[in-house]
């Protein structure tokens, strides 16, 4: 009986899925510089032919990015395509924000929940690393970014490629979200104290491996966002009336 050959792959289709599998992954972060063609060859232990052959499939793939004497990126704009248009409308829709927050409810408690159960020590010290970032950070813009980056290191942690890349997707609209309700919750004099304690609880559901109270830890921290973003808008809509009363001589 003849038995067929089995080919072989290429070494450079090997580099290329190995290089792909990073990317979904999230260990190649969108943005991020490839480390020198030299120390890349090293780490996979192939030649440096085999290994550009792999970054040029990668390039039409238009997963990587070469820059002229400035080494190989992968692409910023994989993940814009979702975010940008709904960063647009959600502008001018304040409305929107809400829909947002129950929208953070499902997927940020499931993250959560998934952590907790599968998280590494790597990523519990990573997340830990996180919130400190929140913490020091000062000015919105900066708590905001340190926030969203707080995700994302929870979303790593729960080893579930399908939420990684939602949450790195719709990275733009979780900041302008989460800078909104900084504005917000700064005018209530215990409100970002009462955030970062609801993230610390979060913390430590995460780490004593907890899936249900990490959950129940993300939805009322979400429902404390969602409390007080009603109040300070239910007040700003009392005084705005009380302005009209004025200016009508009622």
């Amino acid at each position: 009986m003849a038995y067929s050959k089995i080919s072989q792959p290429k070494i450079s289709d090997v580099i290329m899925n190995q290089l792909e599998q990073m990317i979904l992954e999230g260990s190649l972060q969108p943005g991020q510089k490839l480390p020198p063609e030299r120390e890349l060859a090293l780490q996979f232990e192939v030649s440096r032919p085999s290994l550009r052959e792999a970054i040029q499939k990668l390039e039409a793939k238009g997963l990587l990015l070469r820059r002229q004497g400035g080494g190989t990126y992968v692409k910023e704009q994989l993940w814009q395509s979702l975010a940008d248009p709904i960063v647009e409308l959600m502008q001018g829709d304040p409305e929107s924000q809400y829909d947002l927050l129950e929208f953070r409810h499902a997927t940020e408690g499931m993250m959560a929940y998934f952590a907790a159960l599968r998280g590494t020590d790597a990523d519990m010290q990573n997340i830990q690393r996180m919130i400190q970032e929140v913490e020091d950070a000062e000015g919105i813009e900066a708590q905001a970014a340190a926030i969203v980056h707080f995700y994302r290191a929870v979303a790593e942690a729960s080893h579930n490629v399908a939420m990684l890349h939602l949450v790195l997707s719709l990275t733009p609209v979780l900041h302008q979200n989460v800078a909104q309700n900084l504005e917000l919750l700064s005018r209530r004099e215990e409100a970002s104290s009462m955030a970062n304690k609801h993230r610390r609880a979060l913390l430590a559901a995460i780490i004593r491996r907890d899936p249900e109270a990490a959950r129940e830890a993300s939805n009322d921290h979400l429902s404390y966002i969602e409390e007080v973003m009603l109040s300070v808008r239910e007040e700003d809509s009392r005084l705005q009336r009380s302005l009209r009363r004025l200016k009508s001589g009622v």
